[in-house]
């Protein structure tokens, strides 16, 4: 592992002092709220959320809902 690599995997995992939240959080929350947008403001399936995070960080469903669990969004239960 280079130190680009070492960086970048840091970077994932340390909170932003200005909210708390890591970088995957953030991309997670942004994708939530966009695809909300989209869905004119109606929930957002998980399978839905899962392949549009995907686009940007690569991740497990499990850890995706691990995620969500830590970030208090909460499904409908279905």
């Amino acid at each position: 592992m280079n130190g680009s690599d070492s960086l970048q995997t840091l970077l994932e995992v340390i909170p932003d002092a200005r909210d708390g939240l890591t970088r995957t959080e953030r991309i997670i929350l942004h994708v939530l709220h966009e695809t909300q947008r989209e869905l004119n403001g109606r929930n957002v399936p998980t399978a839905m959320l899962y392949g549009r995070v995907l686009e940007y960080v690569d991740m497990s469903e499990a850890e995706l809902h691990v995620y969500l669990d830590r970030l208090g969004v909460k499904g409908d239960g279905l």
